[in-house]
Parts: C-alpha cells; structure tokens; sequence
C-alpha cells in the first residue's frame, strides 16, 4: 500500500514538474504562452505519456530503487534522456519538424533538474538521524490523539446537575424531527434530563429567530443547525446568552476542521482528493484569515460552511459568556454542551490577525499586555480555563464562576 501510494504521489509530482518546465521555458519564448501552448502542447502530451512510462519501467519512482543520491542520479538522468530520445525518434518518423528545439530540449534539461533538487531534498530527509536514539525510541511510541480520542476522554467532565423531571416529550418530537430518531436518542443522552418545557429546539442560522422567541428566557436553548453555517457567529452567540437565564444551557454542533478534512479525502479517490483538498484549504482556510482577501471569500462562499477547528468552536463559547460542559462526536459532527456563565467578552475585531495580546502579570502582581505571534487556534485564548480545568493544571476558573 505504501508503495502504491508512493508510486502516485511521485507520479503526480513528475507531471507536474515537466508541466512547470514546459510553461517556464514557453513564457521566455518571445511569442509566449498564446503562440506556443496551441503548437506545442501536442509535444508536451506526448512527451509527458513516454516521461511516465520510462520513468515507470526504469524504477525512477521505485521507492526501493532510489536509496541514495547516486541511484538517484543514474535513474533520473536515464530516465529523462531516454525520454527525450524517443520522442524526438517518433517526431522524426513522423516527419514533424514544426517543434521548436529550444523548448524541446529547455523543458528535458529543466524538468532533470528539478527532479534532482526535489529528490535529494526527499533523500536528504529520509536519511537524517535522531541522535539521541534513546529519546527517539520514547517519542516513537506516542502518538498524537485524534479529536475523537480526546474527545472520548473528557465527554462528561463537568458536574452534571440531576433534575429529577423526566424529559419533556414534545422536545423529543422536535429534535426527532429535525435530526431523526438515532440523533436525537445521543442528543438525549447527552443533554439528559435538564430539558423541560422551557427548552427551545431551533435549527437556524440566524440572530433574529433566536431573538424572536416568544418567551423572554430559556433554562435550555437547543440548535441542531452546525455553528460553520452561521456568518457573524459572534453576534449568533451573543444572542442566545441573552434568551437564556442565568446558568442556562445551550447545545450546538460543528464539524471540526479534522472532520471536513477527512470527510473530503474520503469523499474523493487517491490523488484527486488532495487536489481538492489543497485548493479547499486556500478557499476556506486561507482566504478568510486575510483582511484583503475576506471579501473574496464571503463573495465565493456567502460565509456557508466555514472551517472551524474545535479550539476556535470552544473558544467562540466561551467568549460568548458560556462553560464548556459536555462534547460528545455525534454523527460527523462535534456536539457541545454549554452552559452560561455571564455576559460575553467584548468581540475582538482583529481574531484573526498575525498578532495577537494576551494579559500577563508583570512585576509586582501588575497586568501587563504581551504581544506574541499567534501560532494557536483563532479564540483559543479563551479557552485557557477549560484546559487547566480539563488536566488539572491550577486554578478552576471555571467550576468557581458556574
């Protein structure tokens, strides 16, 4: 299996550089791009279909062949002149002489070059050592958890308050509705008996339906509509801390970006679903963080389906006045159970931004701002209570202001 996967990997990669090096050499070409590609791009399919095939037969993307940059220079250099000189054989035969040598040749001689850079690059990292070979061994064995392990590990962490009231039975009706009976039977579960008849169970993704509600407070607010589709989330949040009273509840779902990742590579076969993928990370992930590209993305998008990773998904909740509870993976999504703690932070209008200011206590016990690089999750500052709750590493802010 990994060799199969190596072989298209490589594959991939070595279309790709002949592709780059036949534009590069084109776009020098005084008659550019608009006089060769029509000409000349017969050549290129041609030349590409007998690349490959060389390349295959002699073992250039052999993973067990190429072990060292001398293997690596036989086998490339080979490969692409051999490449070269049959498909300079077949344009004789065919007595087509329109191509122009220069980018015949160019494009061979730039594609062997890159090949070589990126191969020794791939050999140079194969082949680096761990010197202390006894740590290495330690750091061999663990693994980083994946979202739904962690997940697994915490789901229940905080108190779970008993009400001794059964669950009301038209709630149960609605998010069977909504969500169907499996769903709504893990949403019961998680949620409990807490839900009564001044429960709210919405799927919406705008503020003014969570505003309209007819009764001016919720022990208990429920929307079965993922958090990715809702645009000024902020606002969304603040608005159901406002409908509910003081210790209410509020439930929600989103799909993490860990989830979206692997629901789009499962979705696509091999090498198509990274091709996907790669521009779905630009489009989704990319563009939205940069102030001068954001209005691209709600013009390409309307805000539907953002990426949210389960840091930010936290960290919004707890910005927005809330404790985070309960998480449970339901379905493909992440479900969390929130409960309200006050009144939301103030909204931070540069959340995403390369900097970002954290409060620090300085000399003398006196609160000072640090700037650093924000190198963690957008809203993930606010969710520093919750880790230290969640492994016991000081102070439970948390616990004391429920």
């Amino acid at each position: 299996m990994k060799t199969r996967r190596f072989r298209i990997i490589t594959l991939f990669a070595d279309i790709v550089i002949l592709g780059i090096s036949f534009l590069l050499m084109v776009w020098t070409k005084p008659a550019s791009l608009k006089g060769y590609l029509p000409s000349h791009g017969l050549f290129f399919a041609g030349l590409a279909v007998m690349w490959l095939i060389v390349s295959l037969l002699n073992g250039k993307m052999h993973r067990g062949k190429i072990i060292n940059f001398s293997t690596l220079f036989n086998r490339v250099i080979t490969s692409n002149i051999t490449a070269l000189a049959l498909t300079a054989l077949i344009m004789y035969i065919f007595r087509d002489y329109a191509y122009s040598r220069t980018v015949v040749l160019v494009t061979a001689i730039v594609a062997t070059v890159l090949d070589l850079i990126f191969g020794s690059l791939y050999i140079a990292y194969k082949k680096a050592s761990i010197q202390d070979l006894d740590e290495y061994e330690k750091y061999k064995t663990y693994r980083k958890p994946s979202e739904i392990e962690l997940v697994g590990e915490i789901n229940g962490n905080g108190k779970k308050e008993e009400i001794s009231s059964e669950i009301h039975a038209g709630i149960m009706k609605a998010i069977e509705r909504e969500s169907g009976p499996d769903i709504a039977e893990a949403i019961i579960s998680m949620t409990g008996p807490k839900l009564s008849e001044r429960t709210a169970v919405l799927s919406t993704t705008t503020i003014f339906n969570i505003e309209s509600l007819p009764e001016e407070k919720y022990s208990y607010i429920i929307n079965l509509h993922k958090l990715n589709d809702i645009r000024k989330l902020d606002d969304f949040l603040d608005a159901v801390n406002s409908k509910l009273e003081e210790k209410g509840y509020f439930f929600c779902c989103v799909e993490t970006k860990d989830q979206r990742k692997k629901r789009i590579l499962a979705k696509f076969p091999p090498v198509l679903n990274y091709i996907y993928y790669f521009f779905d990370f630009i489009l989704k992930r990319i563009l939205p963080k940069l102030k001068f590209t954001r209005p691209l993305y709600y013009f390409l998008t309307r805000g539907n389906n953002a990426v949210i990773s389960r840091a930010e998904a936290l960290g919004r909740l707890s910005r927005g006045g809330f404790i985070i509870r309960q998480e449970s993976f339901i379905g493909n999504l992440l479900c969390i159970e929130a409960k309200k703690r006050g009144n939301p932070f103030p909204k931070n209008e540069n959340i995403y931004g390369p900097l970002i200011a954290l409060p620090r206590i300085g000399k003398g016990g006196e609160i000072i701002k640090v700037y650093k690089l924000r190198t963690m999750h957008p809203y993930s500052e606010y969710i520093q209570d919750y880790v230290y709750n969640l492994y016991d590493l000081g102070f439970n802010l948390q616990e004391n202001m429920a």
